[in-house]
């Protein structure tokens, strides 16, 4: 898809090189474009490591919350004994 749509090339002459038929390439074209799944690779990049580190950052309070849970459940069970 990123051949077709970046190379600059006709989606005829892809579709023959790719051995099918130019409606099924244009029919790929239009549905990914719809659905937008192809983009920029940068910038989905950047924006993936972003969102990567904003749940990192999310995420660690709720790892030390759920540890002190434990260690509290462990302490409240061996008091039972």
């Amino acid at each position: 898809m990123r051949l077709a749509l970046s190379s600059g090339l006709s989606r005829e002459c892809i579709a023959q090189d790719l051995g099918m038929g130019s409606s099924t390439l244009k029919k790929w074209i239009r549905d990914t474009q719809k659905h937008d799944t192809v983009g920029n690779d940068a910038t989905d990049h950047t924006a993936l490591l972003r969102e990567n580190e904003r749940l990192r950052r999310e995420n660690l309070p709720l790892r030390e919350e759920r540890e002190l849970l434990k260690k509290a459940t462990q302490f409240f069970a061996s008091q039972r004994s």
